[in-house]
């Protein structure tokens, strides 16, 4: 079966550059009913001072800091690490020139190259669960935070998109793909989701606590639903015919219902670093 932790698929097919992440973005940002993006909530979701250090790991093309650029407090030194060079030249891109500057550095969250104690806080925005082994970037997460730092995870829940299953599954009566098309978990057992994070994050972290975004998807058009289905694993499962196939079955429902609502379960995990 599919894993999302395989390395290889992620670097060199999924994220190579930020083509399929900037499809799924853009059908989050179209249809979205919380008119109070998923970024801004999150950027105020940080407890940092004004002077400190940050880190994100998988910062992606750094969608949470030009969204929220000029909200950055002029003293936070803040580390962009990605595993991926077209991610990081992405995230350049978008981010040099702006009102704040930002250091860019290719990193493993398994063996992220600061000394203990570097920061004050690190994020990992919906990425633990690439993650082969997280109890080994767990473990450097806590050693490179400062005492009292602060640790931000974010994911979501099983339930996540659970429509597009049915959709996928109501056109490929054999359901011959399983979950693999997906990216943020096979079954939710071994991955990391909202109903099973703060297990996995108490061993090592202090006052671990939940928040939950509030929003869902209201799709109008079939064109966004179909590349974002696209930007995932079905498009090397699907043949050519089965992807015109899928499409039609979109617009069949689009046009039968006029909107696909899908429901969206999304939130971040909060910790602290003990003082030892």
């Amino acid at each position: 079966m599919y894993k999302i932790s395989d390395q290889s698929y992620l670097l060199n097919s999924q994220y190579k550059d930020a083509s399929n992440l900037n499809a799924r973005i853009q059908l989050h940002e179209r249809f979205s009913t919380n008119p109070y993006g998923w970024l801004c909530w999150l950027f105020d979701q940080l407890e940092v001072s004004p002077q400190c250090r940050i880190l994100e790991l998988g910062c992606g093309p750094g969608s949470l800091w030009s969204a929220n650029i000029e909200r950055i407090p002029a003293g936070w030194e803040i580390n962009l690490s990605d595993l991926s060079q077209g991610m990081l030249e992405e995230a350049r891109r978008n981010l040099t020139g702006g009102s704040h500057s930002f250091r860019f550095l290719s990193a493993d969250a398994q063996q992220i190259p600061f000394e203990d104690a570097s920061f004050d806080a690190v994020l990992a925005n919906h990425m633990l669960y690439h993650i082969q082994d997280r109890e080994s970037a767990l473990l450097e997460i806590r050693r490179v935070l400062a005492p009292r730092g602060r640790f931000y995870a974010s994911t979501v829940g099983t339930q996540h998109m659970h429509e597009l299953h049915s959709l996928i599954e109501r056109t490929y009566s054999d359901n011959t793909f399983g979950e693999g098309y997906f990216l943020w978990h096979n079954d939710g057992t071994d991955s990391f989701v909202l109903e099973n994070g703060q297990a996995q994050i108490e061993p090592y972290f202090e006052d671990v606590r939940l928040s939950r975004y509030n929003d869902a998807l209201e799709i109008t058009e079939a064109d966004p639903l179909i590349a974002y289905i696209m930007s995932g694993r079905a498009a090397s499962l699907f043949s050519e015919r089965e992807k015109a196939q899928f499409a039609r079955s979109v617009e069949e429902e689009l046009a039968q219902l006029g909107v696909v609502h899908i429901t969206k379960d999304s939130g971040v995990f909060t910790a602290r670093r003990g003082e030892s």
